[in-house]
């Protein structure tokens, strides 16, 4: 049984749900406690009894802690990275990289907790002197998703911690054992007693109370949930930081290298089974090497291999469960329905019983289509031709979200002017729109976030608050 971990102490919540093997359903992963509403209000009491003297350690005291937490991670990267693929669905590859990326993360945070800068600055008066200084923000909450349960929990619960703040954290009830695994090494890394709490359950109990209780919340999830999570929040008069999504736009030219176009679609829209809110699911294609990419890209797709997560050869996984399956099969219909032609996207029987689902790809799609509107989170991915760079761009930007966009071309003047004038946080030259790096600031524009960027430097921004000091000399 896996327990929440509230003032320190790991106790039982108020009932236990099971955590299920997308890849073989007849594998319990384990069970885990639900917290309780009073043990959301523990945890909150116990966080601001830490606070205090936690958010006057020494930066030193909290670096050694976050390099304590990294170096543990790194070395049971096998073994998180299996449990990784077994809960979540992603291939052995895969899980294990997250890790690593997680380990990555935390270590990189233990550099910002001593490097975080002020200024001093003249005053415009005489003898006046001005320090500008960042400083913990207080209790936050983070609830992360099922997708990336290790690396998006490390990137927001790592610099809370690096910056002297306290941590209510809800992972996804899909994903609970990446969440407790990485609570219980913060925890041996040496994070004092109340600093951080494990709350485990669903969003509309455990997240609405968690959010009631911060002084900021971290958020990654849903449009419609992150909406919600705003209006709550606007009440509370809260900090909020949310990244809801994306509907991904790669641009491939008619100069395009066609094998780079090919390689950049597939790694962006299918690998990790499409369930990356930085997928490319809008392929924008010229009409001269439509046809050509589109051939191309299904004699991709058909050597792709989709089984057992943790089965060595697995290119693509199963998806997550039975309702994010059935979502995807929905809009399989609806595109049919509106006269795209589909190839792929058959439901898939393996020694084991999963969630399988072959790769989809439509072409002969609008940007209208309901498709092409929507984020489906899932291997499924439209092709929409259309006649030039300008109708690219323009059809790239007619969408309600703005994460990250790409394009593949061999010319400096297109690409540069996509860079400037797409509309996206996060943009992408010959590469897929799906792969980051830790060190820079992530996040996107329109419906896709909201708040400060997550990772790098820019991380202080949402978890510190700055003052201003004067002093007469």
């Amino acid at each position: 049984m896996l327990m929440n971990l509230v003032d320190g102490e790991w106790v039982n919540g108020a009932h236990a749900l099971r955590d299920i093997n997308p890849s073989d359903t007849a594998d319990v992963v384990g069970e885990y406690a639900v917290a309780s509403s009073s043990q959301i209000e523990d945890a909150k009491n116990a966080a601001r009894h830490a606070f205090p003297a936690w958010s006057r350690t020494t930066a030193q005291v909290r670096a050694d802690i976050l390099n304590n937490a990294a170096t543990e991670l790194f070395a049971r990267r096998a073994e998180l990275g299996e449990l990784l693929s077994r809960e979540e669905g992603k291939t052995l590859p895969e899980g294990v990289g997250e890790v690593v990326r997680a380990s990555q993360v935390v270590r990189f945070f233990a550099g910002e907790a001593v490097r975080l800068r002020g200024e001093y600055l003249p005053s415009v008066r005489p003898g006046v002197e001005i320090e500008v200084t960042r400083e913990p923000l207080g209790l936050i909450g983070v609830i992360t998703p099922w997708n990336f349960p290790i690396a998006i929990a490390a990137w927001k619960i790592a610099p809370a911690l690096a910056f002297g703040n306290c941590v209510l954290f809800k992972p996804s009830e899909s994903t609970p054992a990446l969440g407790w695994a990485l609570i219980d090494i913060f925890v041996r890394a040496g994070v004092p007693k109340g600093v951080v709490s494990l709350l485990m359950g669903d969003g509309a109990s455990v997240g609405a109370g968690i959010i009631d209780a911060v002084d900021a919340l971290s958020f990654t999830g849903s449009v419609a949930t992150g909406k919600r999570i705003a209006q709550q929040a606007t009440r509370g008069m809260i900090r909020i930081q949310l990244e809801m999504g994306g509907k991904n736009p790669l641009i491939v030219l008619d100069d395009a290298d066609i094998s780079v176009a090919v390689e950049a679609a597939v790694n962006g829209a299918f690998i990790q089974t499409g369930q990356r809110c930085t997928a490319s699911s809008r392929l924008i294609v010229t009409k001269n090497i439509h046809d050509r990419f589109v051939t191309a890209v299904r004699d991709r797709l058909k050597v792709l291999r989709v089984d057992h997560a943790l089965k060595s050869g697995t290119n693509i996984g199963p998806v997550i469960d039975q309702r994010q399956l059935d979502k995807n099969f929905k809009y399989l219909a609806s595109g049919e329905s509106e006269g795209a032609v589909r190839t792929g996207g058959e439901r898939l029987e393996r020694e084991t019983q999963g969630f399988y689902m072959a790769p989809a790809l439509f072409t002969e799609t609008t940007n209208s289509m309901r498709i092409n509107r929507e984020e489906i989170f899932g291997p499924i991915a439209a092709v929409i031709r259309v006649d030039d760079y300008d109708e690219a761009l323009a059809v790239a930007n007619d969408t309600e979200f703005g994460l990250c966009a790409g394009i593949c071309t061999t010319s400096l003047k297109h690409a540069r002017h996509f860079q400037r004038n797409v509309e996206a946080g996060l943009t992408m030259v010959n590469l897929a729109t799906a792969g980051l790096d830790y060190h820079v600031p992530f996040g996107g524009r329109k419906a896709s976030s909201y708040g400060p960027r997550e990772q790098g430097s820019y991380a202080a921004e949402f978890y510190t608050v700055v003052k201003t000091s004067y002093v007469s000399a």
